[in-house]
This record gives C-alpha cells, sequence and structure tokens, in this order.
C-alpha cells in the first residue's frame, strides 16, 4: 500500500504539540502567579531533567537559591518545605518544555526519514523547530533578568517568552489546519483582512496581559468598570512614569488601563467582524468560527472583570489566561477559514 503524504499521523502530531504547548502555558501561569520562576537559577539541558532526588540534592539547590536577590530580599524566612513547593512548579514548567522539544524533534525526523512530508510541511516543520528553540531561550533569558539585583523577572521578557509560546502556539495550529482542510477556496479579501487586523489587536492584547503579570499590575485598582471609585482612568495613570510614554510601558496603573481598554476593543472589533458575516454567505464551519469568537471573547472579558475584582486569585488567574488561548485558538481557525 502506497504511503500518502500528509496523513493523519502528522495532523495528530501537530496537535499533539498544540496541546502540550497549551498545557506549558497554564503551567507557565501557575509558576509565574505562585512565584516560584527564580527557584531554579541554573540551566542544565540534560541533567537538570530530574528533580533533586535526596536530601543532599535538596539542599544543594537550596543553598544555590540563597545565593541570589529573590531569597536575600523577599524569601530569607524560607525553609526547605517551602522552597521545594515553589521548586516544582519550576521544575514542571522545564520538564514539560524539554517534552515538547522531543515530541517535535523526534516524529519529525521520523515522518522525513518515512517520506511522509511534503516540502512545503518539512518547511513548516523546520519553522516550528526554530520557534520551539527561541521559546527554550526566551526562558532562560527571562529567568537571567531576575538573577541579578531585582529579585523579579523583567516584565518584557516575561512578555516575550509568553508571546512565543502563544505565537508557537497558533504557527503549529495553522500548519495543522493547512493539512486538515488542503482545499482552496476563492475568498473575501476584505473580510480576511477584518479578521487579521482583530489577531494583530488580541496579539497586542495578549502582551500587555503580561506586561500586567510581570508587574504585578493587577493586584491594584480592584474596581470595574471603574479604576478607583467614580473615575475611570486613576490619576496615577500618567504620573507614575517620566517621560509620560513610560507610564503606558513600565507603569503598573498605565499598563493595566492599557490592558483594561484593549479588552473593551477586543469585543467591539469581535462584534464588527460578527455583525459583517452576517451579510455572507458562509459556510456551516465558518459560522461556528465567528459564533465561538463571540462566545468566548464574552467569557474572557467576564473572566478579565472577575480576576480584578477578586484581586488576581491564583486559580482565576490560570482560568483567565486559559481564556486567552481558547480566544486565540479561535481567532487563528476563523482567519484560517477566511484565507485562501
Amino acid at each position: 500500500m502506497k504511503k500518502t503524504k500528509n496523513n493523519k499521523k502528522v495532523i495528530y502530531w501537530l496537535l499533539t504539540g498544540c496541546f502540550l504547548i497549551f498545557i506549558m502555558v497554564v503551567v507557565g501561569g501557575i509558576t509565574r502567579l505562585t512565584h516560584s520562576g527564580l527557584s531554579i537559577s541554573n540551566y542544565k539541558l540534560i541533567s537538570g531533567t530530574l528533580p533533586p532526588l535526596n536530601e543532599t540534592e535538596w539542599h544543594e539547590a537550596f543553598d544555590l537559591y540563597k545565593q541570589y536577590p529573590e531569597y536575600q530580599k523577599l524569601n530569607n524566612h524560607f525553609n526547605l518545605e517551602d522552597f521545594k513547593d515553589i521548586y516544582f512548579w519550576e521544575w514542571l514548567h522545564r520538564f514539560i518544555g524539554r517534552m515538547i522539544g522531543l515530541v517535535f524533534l523526534i516524529p519529525f525526523l521520523y515522518f522525513l526519514f518515512k517520506k511522509q512530508l511534503t516540502k512545503p510541511t518539512i518547511k513548516k516543520s523546520i519553522i516550528l523547530l526554530c520557534l520551539g528553540a527561541f521559546q527554550g531561550f526566551m526562558g532562560w533569558y527571562m529567568v537571567k533578568s531576575g538573577l541579578v539585583d531585582n529579585p523579579d523577572v523583567s516584565h518584557y521578557r516575561l512578555a516575550a517568552h509568553l508571546t512565543t509560546a502563544f505565537v508557537t502556539f497558533a504557527y503549529t495550529f495553522w500548519v495543522a489546519l493547512d493539512l486538515i482542510f488542503p482545499k482552496e477556496k476563492t475568498i473575501n479579501i476584505k473580510f480576511r483582512n477584518l479578521i487579521r487586523w482583530g489577531l494583530a489587536i488580541l496579539m497586542l492584547q495578549i502582551i500587555y496581559g503580561a506586561f500586567v503579570a510581570g508587574l504585578d499590575a493587577g493586584f491594584i485598582h480592584n474596581h470595574w468598570p471603574m479604576m478607583s471609585e467614580g473615575k475611570f482612568m486613576h490619576e496615577t495613570v500618567y504620573i507614575e512614569q517620566s517621560p509620560l510614554y513610560k507610564n503606558f510601558i513600565e507603569g503598573k496603573s498605565g499598563v493595566q488601563f492599557v490592558h483594561r481598554t484593549l479588552a473593551y476593543i477586543v469585543v467591539i472589533f469581535i462584534l464588527v467582524i460578527w455583525q459583517k458575516s452576517k451579510k455572507m454567505s458562509l459556510t456551516k464551519i465558518q459560522s461556528n468560527g465567528i459564533n465561538s469568537l463571540v462566545i468566548i471573547v464574552f467569557i474572557q472579558f467576564l473572566l478579565g472583570v472577575f480576576t480584578i475584582l477578586l484581586n488576581v486569585p491564583v486559580w482565576l488567574g490560570v482560568v483567565h489566561q486559559v481564556g486567552a488561548f481558547f480566544l486565540l485558538s479561535a481567532m487563528i481557525f476563523t482567519l484560517h477559514r477566511f484565507s485562501k
């Protein structure tokens, strides 16, 4: 029996990669919200796969942690058991990252050897591998920023790390969709471009979500719809940093204000997409894609509101990040169905 290229196994491989990236982002969110990300202050690709296996190794890891600012300035009251709690989440996050690398690389080599990939899919797969490697580098680059003086990672590097994860997922999902729906179709270019703009705004919102997380900006102004009682824009939005523009990329109040404002813009933009689609002749799958966008964006908006009102409990912060993941998935799916 002749083997067909781009078969179901390749699709399952790509979708498995999507699922693992999703799990990694969830665990990454827990790692951030539990302040566990600086518990492992070195990077060993092979030997770091296993956690400490005995008390001697645990004490060595704890002693290493004590040499860095997070312990010295924030957690000097920690005992070994406290350290083990935060170590677990960072170790799990890195372990899943290693598994993703293997899940992408080994099957790719297998499919390549078996000649089950077309040339376009080979090129796309190589891009995926490069994105995965870059994501791993960004993770360590982010951690390094919290090991110098300030016991917290750079919110710029956190945003770059998270955004790379979302981009890697989105591209993997897109490649899988190319194989699931191989037939070309005529498209409405204006409507496709409208969805592209929606995707661009959503990515900007995801970046600002990472800024909020990196600056712990969700723990202030815990009111809605106003930032504080009677004020849509709190005065600290524009006086916290100097010059003025820095308030909106480095100031806690300013970054939260932008994130709040972008939330309204994302909702409005998706409603515009939905409204314009009503005047078009759609396939069932196109209609389902747009309807899912509308449903998910409202759920995500409500999650954001409650995350602020409840002062960012860990579980809700993670669920809100998961919501962003599902919203991006729906946007990528919808864009793919309206693209050639």
